[in-house]
């Protein structure tokens, strides 16, 4: 198990359809094509066996490896450090469009710097997470691998009437190697293609290669240019922006909650979910983000693919689903992979999400956040996406009081869970605003009386007396970081009796070397053997509701402390183990979309305080 490669030693690169993942090795061990949620080619992150990999790393040399982004892109460089020389390994996406391909290409340039170095060149793919067979064809410009399903080309980098130290090709397992000498100034890699038609590959000149980086690079700093943040903490934001564009599928707009499947909350554990679809939930807290950062574009284009699942909600007898895959589509069956034996043994491994069938009635609030939000920006949402929207409100008021499955996602039974009574308050509540503001129909007035019943019995049964504080769900006296949002959201001031009292509760009880844990599974069982790290996002929010309750320089320390635990790239995943390493699916985009929030509410407090 010491073979897997941590998880924040991982660098991300995509295209705005699909990503992977690059190790500090130059192993590119996750790849899906031609979607986030497709099958995935290279897997060796799920198991180093039978998953696959795409390695290009120095040979028979002694060397350290360091990872950086060339500034202001998602263009990953490698350097490899030894006495004979210093190469890099220049790994990068050229961006895909905004109309759904199969054709996605992974440039991966070595280039030498100093010295001499002989490279490996490590081709292993292993299609439909290593269950689909494939045959591979040899030309001179390269390979073609073909799966039932997929095909992919892996053509060369040179000139071609030049062979520049090359040592020739072996097969090797269902893949290919080969050996390349490069000597100071020279310059050689693969570029990978996917979709490719039976033709052969072909030989790519440097040339073609750097005028596809600065492509890519002057994409990505074009984008950038347009956010508005100048605060404090520039670097760690822009760098959370560019780890969102690049896991926003551009033809629908959809944000995947992580571009990873069944990567461990605890090492060894089953809490291993598939991540790569789009949660409802993230609609409000993307929007915010978004648009705090100046990215108005964006915003709508996430927008309108909510706006879209409201319109389908009239044909369902539960108006929304909690996710969907990147293209809307709800059919997200799951199932376990039991040939791969999961990171570093943690079995099983699952793709597809059983969750998304299940009761979460906080989504309604995050929708109708995101809309309010959103139409405070100029970003009204359609005739008949209000129409729905008012319908949804309407069934709301029917059946918001009810047992459900909650944030968490848990597979212990429903309760009556305190952070869904907050989020179907604040649906009604902005459903309100949004009536009035626009002089739009809507039953307004049993709105009004549904939001007053729901806050009254927040109040009344959702906070626990002898406790002090909110808790988890009425019949618990567990606390639960995801109710850290409700000054946040407008429900109760953060002056409030209350609200301190509570805040102090998960001080003691949630909060862990200025980490916070988003409950605690031994109190409230979930219905799911083992434990789990603190959760990034809570940090962030508990800043947050630190700075907003007056506590500013707690607040301050707190978000400095977390921003050692991102990786050496600035990037987080889900959780924070114990020891420090980053555990979950990465990178994660609620942690990023927190950080950016975050980050823009402190400054503006720090910015007004005396």
């Amino acid at each position: 198990m010491d073979s897997y490669p941590a998880v924040e030693s991982h660098g991300l690169i995509g295209d705005l359809q699909t990503a992977a993942l690059v190790a500090m090795d130059g192993t590119v061990d996750w790849f899906c094509a031609p979607r986030f949620d497709s099958p995935s080619v290279f897997g060796g992150l799920l198991d180093r066996h039978k998953g696959g990999h795409f390695k290009v790393s120095p040979e028979g040399v002694d060397y350290v490896s360091k990872q950086l982004y060339l500034p202001g892109t998602p263009i990953l460089i490698t350097r490899f450090l030894s006495a004979d020389g210093v190469g890099e390994l220049v790994d990068f996406m050229p961006v895909a469009g905004d109309q759904p391909t199969d054709r996605h290409l992974l440039v991966r340039m070595l280039r030498m710097v100093r010295g001499t170095m002989r490279f490996r060149i490590d081709c292993q793919p292993r299609f439909n997470y290593g269950r689909d067979p494939h045959e591979i064809d040899t030309y001179p410009e390269g390979h073609v691998f073909r799966s039932p399903a997929l095909s992919l080309a892996t053509s060369l980098i040179r000139y071609p009437e030049t062979r520049p130290g090359e040592q020739g090709v072996r097969p090797k397992e269902g893949g290919i190697w080969r050996l390349a000498t490069l000597r100071e100034g020279e310059s050689g890699g693969v570029v990978l293609e996917t979709g490719v038609s039976p033709d052969r590959p072909r030989f790519y000149t440097p040339g073609e290669v750097q005028e596809l980086l600065e492509q890519t690079r002057d994409f990505w700093r074009r984008w950038l240019d347009r956010s508005r943040y100048t605060g404090r903490w520039r670097e760690m934001v822009e760098r959370s922006a560019i780890t969102l564009k690049l896991m926003t599928y551009a033809p629908t707009g959809a944000l995947v909650a992580a571009p990873t499947a069944g990567l461990p909350e605890q090492i060894g554990g089953e809490r291993n979910w598939d991540y790569r679809y789009t949660w409802i939930r993230d609609a409000a807290i993307s929007v915010r983000a978004l648009l705090a950062l100046g990215f108005t574009d964006e915003a709508w284009q996430y927008m309108h693919w909510v706006d879209y699942r409201i319109r389908e909600a009239k044909e369902r007898e539960v108006p929304l689903q909690i996710m969907y895959r990147v293209d809307g589509s709800p059919d997200i069956t799951e199932e376990t992979l039991d040939h791969l034996e999961g990171y570093r043994g943690s079995a099983p491994v699952r793709i597809g999400n059983g969750a998304a069938n299940q009761l979460q009635l906080d989504i309604y609030g995050a929708a109708l956040d995101a809309l309010h939000v959103a139409d405070s920006h100029g970003l009204q949402t359609t005739h008949q996406g209000w129409r729905n929207t008012a319908g949804m409100m309407d069934w709301l008021c029917d059946n918001w009081d009810q047992p459900e499955d909650g944030i968490w996602e848990t597979r212990g039974g429903r309760q009556d869970f305190t952070y869904g009574r907050l989020m179907s308050w604040v649906a009604l509540d902005r459903a309100v605003r949004l009536a009035h503001r626009h002089g739009r129909p809507g039953d307004t007035n049993r709105w009004v009386s549904t939001r007053n019943q729901i806050y009254d019995q927040i109040m009344a049964r959702g906070f626990h007396t002898e406790r002090g504080a909110f808790v988890q769900h009425y019949t618990s006296d567990v606390l639960d970081a995801s109710l850290l949002v409700m000054p946040y959201l407008g429900f109760v001031s953060p002056t409030d009796p209350m609200w301190q009292s509570t805040l102090r509760a998960m001080d003691a009880k949630l909060v862990s070397g200025s980490l916070v844990y988003r409950y605690d599974p031994a109190a409230s069982p979930d219905g799911l053997p083992g434990n789990e790290g603190t959760f990034s996002m809570c940090t962030f929010w508990y800043v947050r509701a630190l700075a907003q309750s007056g506590r500013l320089d707690d607040a301050r320390l707190t978000f400095e402390k977390m921003l050692t635990y991102s990786s050496p790239l600035g990037l987080y995943s889900e959780e924070i183990a114990p020891s420090g390493e980053q555990i979950g699916n990465f990178p994660q985009a609620f942690s990023h979309l927190s950080l950016i929030t975050t980050a823009t509410i402190l400054d503006q407090l720090l910015d007004a305080r005396p």
